[in-house]
């Protein structure tokens, strides 16, 4: 089975469309965090496939990143949406807002994150990770649906499972970081490493570990990312479907 755009769930985000065809795709990599949804929407066939797994049993340093790209590239995806969850790492990045990522930061660490391991080896450029082109549809379909959207942001993406603490917060605030989440690498750089167009829509739940100054904002707990996330999955889905009319 082919499709033409492939979607990845995050945490919270666990299915998309219905009436669905179920295909296990085996990959020299291993087999995908969990069966790959495809089904029609608009006259283009969607491929999803929740990162964590349908039941969220993989925490993301164990996320199979390279099976999951693989598969994608098996169904001959001609691009990638991938949605997220991140915490907000400036005041003015609420929860709630969207940030269509433009940039990324690696902070992980020990994740299996490229294909060429042995005689081909090749240097992808990371310089544009985000395709331009994406993320203009994924700004025009926030502003469709009135989501406050942020045009631009770096995501450090942290090792996980655990989150921040206040002092590795606060630097990364420092370096240039906007928001911090634990999925985009390498999941990001693998679509580059195969040629597939991708583009990041996340949805901010929180302020990592909480801002510095502002005793009336906490330290995430995994209870107020899924709060946030669960009260704001039909406007992701609603804005995901106007970009696949748009792509």
């Amino acid at each position: 089975m082919n499709a033409d755009i492939g979607i990845f769930g995050g945490s919270g985000f666990y299915a998309f469309l219905e009436e669905v065809k179920e295909v296990k795709i085996d990959t020299p990599y291993g087999r995908p965090s969990d069966t790959i949804a495809i089904a029609k929407y608009k006259n283009k066939s969607i491929a999803f496939l929740p990162r964590h797994g349908k039941d969220h049993s993989i925490p993301p340093h164990l996320i199979p990143y390279r099976a999951n790209l693989f598969a994608m590239k098996e169904l001959r995806v001609k691009s990638i949406i991938s949605p997220c969850s991140c915490g907000s790492l400036k005041a003015n990045i609420k929860p709630g807002d969207f940030v269509i990522s433009d940039q990324f930061i690696d902070r992980t660490k020990g994740r299996k994150d490229t294909f060429y391991e042995g005689k081909d080896v090749r240097h992808i450029s990371a310089a544009n990770p985000y395709n331009e082109k994406l993320r203009r549809i994924a700004i025009e379909a926030c502003k469709k649906n009135q989501i406050t959207v942020h045009e631009k942001g770096t995501i450090v993406v942290i090792n996980g499972p655990r989150f921040s603490t206040k002092a590795e917060s606060k630097w990364f605030s420092m370096i240039g970081g906007d928001t911090v989440n634990m999925t985009q690498y390498p999941e990001a750089y693998l679509a580059l490493e195969l040629d597939i167009p991708v583009v990041n829509v996340a949805l901010v739940t929180d302020f990592d570990a909480g801002l510095e100054g502002r005793e009336d904002i906490k330290p995430v707990t995994m209870e107020d990312v899924l709060k946030v996330f669960n009260e704001n999955l039909l406007k992701l889905k609603t804005m995901i479907f106007d970009m696949i009319e748009m792509m």
